[in-house]
């Protein structure tokens, strides 16, 4: 079992001088949680090499098991430093892909070619996609065979408007992922801020925040099993 984790190569956190990237937990868990099926596991971003943290996910008040575990796991910590380049990545090589959050996605990987035409081309050959977070956000230029949007009717989730303000973020980001979701025709749900929730739909699994990372990583192995 192949499976491409997908990271962000944005570091800019808007035009606010602070720093984003990816969410430390929403890599962590699903990357153990892969391993731990057995799963050979490819990383890589837009950019290659080492991805972007978000300093705020690397905080005391942040971690986690699977962070902690992160931590001390110096194969991993290569791993993460030299992640492959996304547009080398070939649909063949790989059963499914994973993509953590973080805010990094939503300035590249959702406008990124490479990341579009990977996620089309995994779900036409049958192959799963899942995306946790701000992750789902990547599906805002992906199309449908017809040309209309992916997530059009599919039942979807993903960072809430209310977590976004919560963060303080709402007038900094890009698009809210849950008004991109909406406005694209997506059936979405979501359920009280910071609580585990994952939405499956044939092919797409999508999880709608940090504490969900783990969980959408269990059900894309269930459509794998």
């Amino acid at each position: 079992m192949n499976i491409l984790m997908v990271l962000t190569s944005h570091d800019q956190l808007g035009n606010t001088g602070k720093k984003t990237g990816f969410w430390l937990e929403e890599f962590a868990a699903p990357y153990y949680a892969l391993k731990a099926a057995g799963a050979h596991i490819t990383l890589a971003s837009p950019l290659g090499g080492q991805p972007p943290l978000d300093p705020k996910s690397d905080a005391p008040e942040s971690q986690t098991e699977a962070t902690r575990r992160f931590k001390e796991d110096a194969q991993a910590q290569a791993l993460l430093a030299s992640t492959a380049k996304l547009a080398d990545m070939q649909v063949a090589d790989f059963d499914a892909v994973f993509y953590p959050g973080g805010h990094g996605p939503l300035w590249d990987l959702a406008e990124d070619r490479a990341s579009i035409k990977l996620i089309e081309a995994m779900l036409a050959a049958g192959k799963p996609v899942g995306a946790v977070c701000h992750a789902p956000g990547v599906l805002r230029h992906v199309k449908a065979a017809d040309g209309t949007p992916l997530v059009r009717g599919k039942k979807v989730t993903g960072f809430t408007n209310t977590e976004e303000d919560a963060v303080g973020l709402t007038d900094v980001v890009p698009f809210l992922v849950e008004d991109m979701l909406k406005q694209h025709g997506a059936d979405y749900s979501k359920i009280g801020d910071w609580q585990s929730y994952v939405v499956t739909d044939g092919l797409l699994v999508t999880g709608q925040n940090p504490a969900s990372s783990e969980d959408a990583a269990a059900a894309l192995l269930k459509l794998l099993a």
